[in-house]
């Protein structure tokens, strides 16, 4: 292999895929990138085995083709160190390669690359669809901080894609909460689902940052394969059901509490200060036109309680909440104003942005009420 690129857009190409790394591999050679040169065009490959990364950049010049696994941390590290000009890579053995520039050079060893595991992909006759990159980032940003973080339930450590003729429902929970974030900007012709991991999630959305245009994304029961400019992840799906999430969805909670977003959430974190540090309780009291709320833990003989005025229609109600979850949700919405629904002090209540129009019901939130003193 022989090639020569600029050292920054080689160095962003690694960087971009580096967080496929694995801080432990169970493999060597996943420690390294997996450089292929075919043409102009070099592909730059990172894995752990459940996700992969893998983008393409256009080398200056190519004299001589091929494939090589090179260690990730020593190029990353010797690449920041050099301002940006042309750097030229070439094999000088059957094991070792010279990185040189302008002032300088650096030998590294470096491996088979039929060593390097084989990635896994999506079949030729899996689901194809279109997202909007922006879609696609909203949609995770606005769900993933809902999902369990126990990795022994691979299930609900994960964002649920539930696509379908009419809209996309993007869905994550840890049975306690559940967001659900729907658009209308992804269809398909029959009812299709994948479920995504957690972690695979963040890092697709990291990737994404401030990109513009349309992912496309292959899957089977299996994989889900994003491609978008010049960079593709590749994602081992979790296998398994999902819980039915459309049944736990409240549609009869007629007291209906309308509040500013930001004052609610400050008002929620004031009071969590005096709650339980075991359990995180607060306790809301709603009468017509305001609401109350107080925590108190007893063992440390602290409390406290707020009272505001507000826009509530319903029957007087007294209801427990853990305010993390409260605070979780609200941080996470970008409106002024929400709308909470509630039944009961034992059933879920419904959180959502008071918005008219194509943005309403585009975000909510269900919580499960906790039993207070």
């Amino acid at each position: 292999m022989n090639f020569t690129v600029s050292s920054s857009e080689l160095l962003k190409s690694m960087l971009t895929v580096q967080k496929a790394i694995p801080a432990k591999a169970a493999e060597a050679i996943l420690e390294d990138y997996l450089f292929s040169l075919e043409g102009n065009v070099l592909t730059v490959t990172a894995s752990d085995m459940e996700i992969t990364l893998l983008t393409r950049i256009e080398v200056t010049t190519a004299q001589e083709e091929g494939r090589m696994a090179v260690p990730a941390r020593q190029i990353t590290d010797l690449l920041k160190e050099l301002p940006d000009q042309p750097v030229t890579i070439r094999t000088v053995s059957d094991s070792s390669l010279e990185c040189s520039w302008n002032s300088g050079a650096s030998t590294l060893p470096y491996f088979n690359a039929d060593d390097y595991p084989q990635i896994a992909s999506a079949p030729e006759n899996a689901t194809v669809i279109e997202i909007p990159i922006e879609t696609l980032s909203e949609g995770i940003a606005s769900t993933v901080y809902a999902s369990s973080d126990e990795e022994s339930r691979p299930i609900m450590n994960s964002i649920f894609f539930d696509i379908t003729p009419d809209s996309t429902t993007l869905v994550a929970s840890d049975l306690q909460k559940l967001i659900c974030y729907n658009t209308k900007d992804v269809k398909t012709a029959t009812e299709a689902s994948f479920v995504l991991n957690k972690r695979h999630a963040i890092v697709l959305k990291t990737i994404l940052g401030k990109e513009e245009g349309t992912v496309t994304v292959r899957f089977d029961e299996k994989t889900a394969v994003f491609t978008f400019g010049d960079t593709t992840v590749i994602c081992c799906l979790v296998v398994g059901k999902y819980p039915a999430y459309r049944t736990i969805i409240p549609q009869n909670n007629a007291n209906i509490l309308n509040i500013s977003r930001l004052q609610l959430l400050n008002t929620v974190r004031r009071i969590a200060v005096c709650s339980p540090k075991a359990s995180n309780h607060i306790k809301f009291e709603l009468a017509p036109g305001s609401l109350d709320v107080s925590a108190q833990d007893v063992g440390f003989e602290i409390a406290a309680h707020d009272h505001i005025q507000c826009q509530y229609e319903g029957d007087e109600l007294v209801i427990g909440f853990k305010s993390t979850y409260i605070v979780e949700i609200l941080s996470n919405l970008s409106c002024e104003n929400i709308v909470i629904k509630f039944a009961d002090k034992r059933r879920s209540v419904l959180i959502l942005p008071a918005e008219d129009g194509d943005q309403a019901g585009k975000v909510f939130g269900i919580v499960m009420p906790i039993m207070v003193r």
